[in-house]
């Protein structure tokens, strides 16, 4: 389906977003560098289960962030990780957070580039496992683009895995998440210019504008299969990573649900998607 142009600004704008959330972001609770630096994984169980041992594998990051995920999958015992993400804060955050975990550039390396530059942007023309999510999808205005551009990038007899927030979440409403709001095939841009962040939403920040997508789950799964993978699995997850909406409660597993007493829909997604 045609796809509105995005606003010309819509790069720099989400750019300078980031920015200017890395520090904001490395310092809070909800990412605790503490305990990660004491050991402490930031990968999700459901992850590392479908996932599977990486023991040995190459992996390719997208829009990692600062590469907590990335270190993560190291850690577990893959033998190269690369993460890409447009933010040079962040993959300057994550680089110094590999050299003080003692992973040297034959372990783990960054790089700052857009991810529909991927392809020409990482060191490697393939990789076993490409990994993604977490709110990644949002940011890209062109679903196609970046399906072409990660299948490119996964090795024969790799995949693909992707975890995300489902889009359904974007149709319902932003404060009790208890009704349809919006329109769930919406292709519109949309921007925002809400101050704070996911790990702190009283925080003050100046780089507010930024421009967003919904991409339905058909848009998702179809385009991966129209690059050239397989899919493997499409799993639904009723619980989430933040307190999206007022209503959602934590349960001591950590992740965010809706009350026992209201009807479930899917907050999350993952699939894996292999290259034959």
């Amino acid at each position: 389906m045609h796809r509105p142009s995005p606003p010309d600004d819509w790069r720099d704008a989400n750019r300078a977003m980031w920015d200017e959330r890395v520090p904001i972001h490395v310092a809070s609770d909800f990412y605790d560098l503490d305990a990660f630096r004491r050991g402490e994984d930031s990968l999700r169980d459901f992850e590392l289960a479908e996932v599977g041992d990486v023991s040995g594998r190459t992996l390719l990051h997208l829009q990692c962030h600062f590469g907590l995920d990335t270190l993560s999958w190291a850690r577990h015992g893959a033998a190269h990780v690369v993460g890409l993400d447009f933010s040079e804060p962040a993959v300057e955050t994550a680089r110094e957070l590999a050299a003080e975990l003692g992973l040297g550039p034959d372990r783990a390396s960054f790089v700052a580039a857009d991810v529909y530059d991927a392809a020409e942007a990482v060191p490697d023309p393939s990789y076993d496992i490409v990994y993604t999510g977490g709110g990644a999808l949002c940011w890209l205005p062109d679903i196609g683009r970046w399906a072409e551009t990660a299948a490119h990038l996964v090795a024969p007899g790799g995949f693909l895995y992707l975890a995300e927030f489902h889009p359904v979440t974007d149709a319902l409403d932003y404060e009790t998440g208890s009704r349809v709001a919006h329109d769930y095939f919406s292709r519109e841009p949309w921007i925002d210019e809400t101050p704070g962040t996911y790990t702190d939403f009283d925080a003050a920040t100046v780089n507010n504008r930024n421009v967003q997508w919904q991409h339905p789950l058909g848009d998702v799964v179809s385009a991966l299969a129209a690059a050239g993978l397989r899919i493997e699995f499409l799993h639904e997850h009723d619980m989430t990573l933040f307190q999206r909406f007022e209503s959602l409660r934590r349960g001591d597993d950590g992740y965010f649900r809706l009350p026992a007493d209201r009807p479930r829909v899917p907050l999350m997604y993952s699939l894996k998607a292999t290259r034959p």
